[in-house]
């Protein structure tokens, strides 16, 4: 019974001691809970205004989520009588430990952090990088959610695409076409330039500045080469491309003109079987 009154005693005194500080630390933790979730949404409604990018908005809400949050608990840790100095130390040992054990994770973590900040791309872009090209569905903090042109998911490790270079179709509003068509040496390259400039001057999805430019590339070793440089717009551009090639052909046919191909010539040598005795 003695021990029981012992106990019950230091139980007792254990309660008056720290029971204020307790309870006050348990007040102070639903309060500051309440309130770090108003100054959450009042910082979402401010980046709302101010036109912050989708894909960065998740990201600062939960990192200044996170900050504050360990502040609290820092907070409430101290007010019950924790040596914040000790309390750090263990913070800073079990931060290293896991760093260590997630050094691919923080990889990643550091690559979505300078994607979000430095902006490379934006959801939507056409993007190539990291060894595959399409239209960048989502950006997480530590994966980028990519959708091919055969409409695969692609899943791309963040640090992976901050690490390589990237290259960003969609960052311009307008793009230069590239395209290199090749007549006989015997057709008349001054009929087959006018063809030329004649389907590009026609076709309003060209843009009149940067004004466009067609000119012999190379003289081939079977064929003379033009280079078609125009601009147009980045919604125009694959339309374009696709479809440039056939008025070419049909407008190189109708006017006589050929478009050399490879060709191999083989030759037969029957060798008499008397000689050969």
């Amino acid at each position: 019974m003695e021990n029981l009154d012992k106990y019950a005693t230091e139980i007792i005194d254990l309660v008056v001691k720290y029971g204020a500080s307790v309870l006050l630390a348990i007040i102070v933790l639903i309060i500051g809970l309440w309130v770090i979730k108003r100054i959450n949404k009042v910082i979402s409604k401010t980046m709302d205004k101010r036109n912050i990018d989708p894909s960065l908005k998740p990201f600062l809400l939960s990192i200044i989520g996170a900050l504050l949050k360990i502040m609290l608990v820092i907070s409430v840790a101290s007010m019950v009588g924790v040596e914040m100095t000790s309390f750090i130390a263990v913070l800073g040992a079990a931060g290293l430990a896991i760093g260590l054990a997630l050094q691919g994770s923080l990889s990643n973590f550091a690559g979505g952090v300078l994607i979000l900040i430095l902006k490379p791309f934006k959801v939507g872009d056409f993007i190539e990088g990291a060894g595959y090209s399409g239209t960048i569905r989502e950006i997480q903090i530590f994966y980028t959610y990519m959708t091919t042109v055969q409409n695969q998911e692609i899943i791309i490790p963040n640090g992976e695409l901050s690490n390589n270079p990237i290259q960003n179709y969609s960052f311009h509003d307008t793009r230069r076409l590239d395209m290199t068509f090749g007549i006989g040496y015997t057709d008349d390259i001054d009929q087959a330039k006018s063809i030329l400039w004649d389907l590009v001057k026609n076709d309003d999805r060209f843009l009149k500045e940067p004004a466009p430019d067609i000119f012999i590339e190379a003289l081939a070793d079977s064929s003379v080469n033009f280079r078609v440089r125009a601009w147009a717009k980045r919604s125009d551009f694959w339309d374009i491309h696709n479809n440039l090639s056939e008025k070419v052909k049909k407008a190189f046919d109708q006017a006589g003109i050929g478009i050399p191909f490879p060709q191999m010539d083989v030759h037969l040598f029957h060798e008499d079987q008397d000689k050969k005795e």
